[in-house]
């Protein structure tokens, strides 16, 4: 146990008077040492001596010794003051602004699309000699498949072409053209009275998918197999019902084809009405303005064509 003469001084009187009478000498061995460097104290840095009381406000800190802005990390979490919260409101206000164009202009090109397919419709329903040409000779009725099929093929083949501004318009024109041909030569077969209902049961239904999906929480862009699982079914239906109708009519079974043909197109229509809102799972770029206009036109006119075939059979 040292006394307290032994103790060594403190470290302001040792910087002052380095010689200090009762500190006891260490005798130097070796080579001596050279002088350690001048001590100038540095804000913010004091190893080992604390500033003095007056400099805690110049350096950042309290009178406790606690800083007054305690630091955050900022990895993955968002900004918390006001001009970030600002910036991130004012880009999901872009956003938001981005997502409600886009859908106006899917929603002008689906409106001119489905105004061309009912004028030709209309054309081929209430023109007689139009009308009758068509029954006279079914090869028009056949050949407006083969139109409507290639041209298909190539609007999904020609991927480049479709998402530049020319091309693209050609290509949804020529498709609108095939699909209205295809639907007018249907339509000839059927009596007013269906097509009108067919038109009407057709509108209400879009009227309420659409309604119903701007309004619904259940997210339906998710069952994008189990879309695809009952179209492969409807397709097995459909061969198998034409297999059946060559052989004997059998009116019901044609018409519950029809039926869930017009059921699992609506479906389709949810789902890609959902895509083309896009606060869902998945959705569509904005880009894509010419792949949202032609899934739903599909699906109006697939609807269209189912419920005729129902409206058909049942006039008769």
């Amino acid at each position: 146990m040292t006394s307290k003469t032994d103790n060594p001084p403190p470290y302001e009187d040792a910087l002052h008077h380095p010689k200090y009478g009762n500190y006891p000498h260490q005798p130097q061995r070796g080579s001596p040492h050279p002088p350690p460097p001048s001590y100038s104290p540095s804000p913010g840095m004091y190893p080992g001596v604390y500033p003095p009381a007056g400099m805690w406000a110049a350096s950042g800190f309290s009178a406790s010794g606690m800083p007054t802005t305690i630091p955050t990390l900022s990895a993955g979490v968002p900004p918390s003051n006001q001009g970030d919260m600002d910036d991130l409101l004012s880009t999901q206000w872009e956003s938001t602004s981005v997502r409600h164009a886009f859908i106006r202009k899917v929603y002008l090109i689906l409106t001119a699309q489905l105004a061309v397919t009912f004028s030709v419709v209309a054309v081929f329903t209430f023109v007689d000699p139009v009308r009758l040409f068509v029954i006279k000779y079914p090869g028009i009725y056949w050949a407006s498949f083969v139109v409507y099929f290639m041209v298909y093929c190539i609007l999904v083949c020609c991927k480049e072409p479709r998402r530049r501004f020319p091309w693209n318009l050609l290509l949804l024109g020529i498709f609108t053209l095939a699909l209205s041909y295809m639907s007018g030569t249907i339509s000839s077969y059927y009596e007013t009275k269906a097509v009108f209902l067919a038109m009407g049961i057709t509108a209400l239904v879009c009227i309420a998918v659409t309604i119903f999906c701007f309004q619904t929480k259940v997210d339906f862009t998710s069952c994008g197999g189990l879309l695809c699982i009952s179209s492969v079914v409807l397709m097995i239906i459909g061969i198998v019902t034409a297999v059946v109708l060559s052989f004997q009519y059998v009116p019901w079974l044609h018409m519950l084809y029809a039926a869930i043909g017009a059921i699992v197109y609506t479906l389709f229509l949810v789902y890609n009405t959902q895509l083309l809102i896009g606060n869902r799972e998945s959705a569509i770029s904005p880009e894509e303005y010419i792949y949202g206009a032609l899934s739903l036109y599909i699906d109006i006119v697939h609807i269209f064509l189912f419920i005729l075939q129902v409206s058909g059979a049942a006039t008769e």
